[in-house]
């Protein structure tokens, strides 16, 4: 059955709260299983609960637009039995719900512009994370969904996380394209949604076009559980901090992770290093990331990165291939084969920094080798891997940097 929110009372005048009328159409169709209709217009709300059996859709034309209004958010902490206690609010919302849809060729809007602004932390360069002023949601928060679908949508102008899926497993990412100014795509295992529904793993990420102002693909750094099985091919990356980038620190193992056929590039970008929010990206411009590392004032054990393979990876970057352990915590059987990386110049900063946030060693002075190694064992790489005349003076086409690493290099 279908439910039309218009039935409901609901106004498209983009001013008008509609979470009641809208959360009735749910309650209702929830009873039977079906379709919630969002029909063409601008239509505001409050929070909305999802629920099993409902698919949410969103009609051509239509634009669902989240209050920036604390009033109108409801924090559901209290129901949420793995939440990371940050900011515990957000738009659409559902916890231990089965089969539901969010689909449709409309538009969920977060409304990100009236919460970010640009300080200029930067001195003139505009590329910084931008500063925070006001209240932010996060657009979606989706705990323990069996069975869910988000397929269609446009995600415009999120002003906290997009789509926010905790204790979900066996997931299939695909045929996405993203622009993030955070990473485009996050794995982690953070403590309490490990300690309820265990480890990370089984996911498949493939034909996406992926840009972001730090990784395309992010695994860790919260790595309280382990993280394993994981595919991430066919796809682009354009204009990203780091194509890859894997942290362990919280004790957990990241393994069994297979990427292949990424072409584009990475770059550097400006930081704002004064302020206190937000002050750097992460990620000089490297391809790849591999850093398994103490959290800053802590010597815990960090955890461990093992069978790792890297195959057809097709990049223009403008820092090094950066593998990086400590001695209790060494990176193992790690493959990148059949790839060409070019080292060139595309940004405005000139490489000459390591960045391993977070940890001790933090932001630090370093000359950039291709290749970095810290306490790695069993390192295979193979293809061709050159330095463009723009970055000769920048990168060192012979040096390799080792310390306590045991590597294979056919060029």
């Amino acid at each position: 059955m279908q439910y039309n929110i218009m039935d409901y009372g609901a106004l498209p005048d983009g001013k008008t709260n509609n979470q009641k009328q809208i959360q009735a159409a749910i309650e209702d169709c929830a009873k039977t299983g079906g379709r919630v209709l969002v029909p063409a217009g601008n239509f505001l709300s409050g929070t909305i609960q999802l629920k099993s059996n409902v698919e949410l859709y969103l009609e051509k034309g239509s634009v669902l637009t989240a209050s920036n209004s604390p009033e109108d958010i409801i924090d559901f902490s209290e129901d949420r039995d793995a939440m990371d206690g940050i900011e515990n609010v957000c738009f659409l919302y559902a916890c231990h719900a089965r089969n539901i849809t969010i689909s449709g060729e409309g538009t969920i809007d977060g409304q990100g512009r009236k919460v970010y602004l640009d300080d200029n932390a930067d001195e003139g360069f505009h590329e910084c994370p931008l500063a925070v002023a006001g209240f932010r949601a996060r657009t979606t928060y989706l705990e323990d969904v069996d069975g869910l679908q988000v397929r269609g949508i446009t995600f415009y102008d999120a002003c906290f996380w997009t789509l926010h899926m905790a204790g979900c497993r066996n997931v299939i990412i695909r045929n996405c394209i993203i622009e993030s100014g955070d990473d485009s795509i996050v794995l982690k295992a953070t403590r309490p949604v490990w300690e309820k529904y265990g480890s990370c793993e089984n996911i498949v990420i493939t034909n996406c076009i992926l840009h972001s102002r730090d990784s395309a693909l992010k695994i860790g750094t919260e790595t309280w559980g382990d993280i394993r099985n994981v595919i991430f091919g066919d796809c682009v990356v354009r204009d990203c901090s780091r194509a890859v980038g894997i942290w362990v620190r919280d004790g957990g193992t990241i393994e069994d992770i297979q990427i292949h056929h990424i072409t584009g590039n990475t770059k550097r970008y400006a930081d704002g290093v004064d302020r206190t929010f937000a002050p750097r990206w992460w990620g000089k411009g490297e391809p790849i990331f591999l850093s398994a590392g103490y959290r800053k004032g802590e010597k815990k054990y960090p955890g461990k990165i093992r069978r790792i393979t890297f195959d057809h990876i097709r990049l223009y970057s403008e820092s090094a291939l950066f593998l990086a352990g400590e001695e209790d915590s060494v990176i193992e059987d790690i493959r990148i084969t059949d790839s060409r990386i070019t080292w060139k110049k595309q940004s405005v900063h000139n490489p000459g920094v390591f960045d391993e946030q977070p940890s001790d060693r933090d932001v630090y002075e370093h000359r950039i080798p291709w290749l970095y190694t810290r306490y790695v064992e069993g390192l295979t790489v193979e293809g061709i891997y050159e330095i463009d005349p723009s970055l000769e003076e920048y990168v060192d086409r012979e040096e390799i940097l080792e310390e306590s690493s045991r590597i294979s290099i056919k060029r």
